[in-house]
């Protein structure tokens, strides 16, 4: 006889002070790779860190060790840190990428975003039909020149990542091009093969959005202004991504580097 699977949440911090569904995909894909229940918690009591730049709150939450020793998998930087005695508090078993990595002073050669298994919790059939999205930054969803591109030519769409993340997930699916200043508007568009060019993230540090494209061996040159979406050259929206491998390979890494002790158990 087999029992039930052992349901006992974990765990896991994210971002929450302003709806954003980068944040939001970060317990869906938790979930789905424990295959247990999810559930917020706050900086000193969380088993797990995902979705997000949040290294360096991990950093000054253990400085010194706490009753809970977390799991980092697949987070990455915002900005440079300075000291990493917090590792000897953590269990690392996988950061977004090689600037995460270096700048902590990690020896690994295998990176991940787990925004990228977005696609494996909710799949959608690729359809290009000439729909092109815009997903910009949170802050940046009332900005001037957005407003004044989307009146320009209704062929572009704002994809409001302030929304549910399972719509906004769906919206990107569907595009045949996506810009986005939004770091997981353009992971999630990779995740679901679609074509997709970075666009600068004002006020923003750049050094996440390299870090991903390190991971998964894209090339990422300066980001193109608002404005200039309109003269940007759009791919062929039914051919794969240059860098495909490069994303298979993070999605394997993530797979792989979680704990198995972390996943529901089933006993005989």
């Amino acid at each position: 006889m087999t029992a039930a699977a052992d349901t006992q949440p974990l765990r896991l911090h994210w971002w929450k002070a302003v709806p954003n569904f980068g944040d939001a995909i970060s317990p869906v894909v938790l979930e789905h790779v424990s295959g247990r229940a999810v559930v917020h918690a706050g900086v000193n009591q969380a088993e797990v860190w995902a979705v997000g730049s949040l290294v360096q709150v991990v950093k000054r939450a253990y400085a010194s060790a706490k009753s809970v020793r977390p799991l980092v998998w697949g987070t990455g930087l915002l900005h440079p840190v300075h000291g990493t005695g917090f590792r000897a508090h953590v269990d690392i078993a996988l950061v977004r990428g090689p600037i995460t990595a270096d700048l902590l002073g990690l020896e690994v050669s295998r990176f991940g975003d787990p925004g990228l298994l977005i696609s494996d919790v909710w799949p959608h059939e690729r359809a290009p039909g000439g729909r092109i999205g815009v997903v910009p930054h949170h802050t940046l969803v009332e900005d001037v020149m957005l407003r004044a591109l989307i009146e320009l030519d209704p062929k572009y769409h704002v994809i409001d990542p302030r929304r549910p993340a399972a719509e906004v997930c769906a919206e990107i699916a569907v595009c045949d091009h996506v810009f986005a200043s939004s770091l997981h508007g353009l992971i999630v568009a990779d995740a679901y093969g679609v074509p997709n060019t970075w666009v600068a993230p004002i006020g923003q540090s750049r050094l996440k959005y390299l870090d991903y494209a390190a991971s998964v061996g894209r090339a990422m040159p300066s980001p193109i202004m608002i404005e200039d979406i309109p003269m940007a050259h759009l791919p062929d929206p039914r051919e794969s991504l240059p860098y495909q491998g490069g994303i298979d390979a993070c999605k394997a890494a993530l797979y792989d580097s979680f704990p198995k002790g972390l996943c529901a158990k089933v006993a005989a």
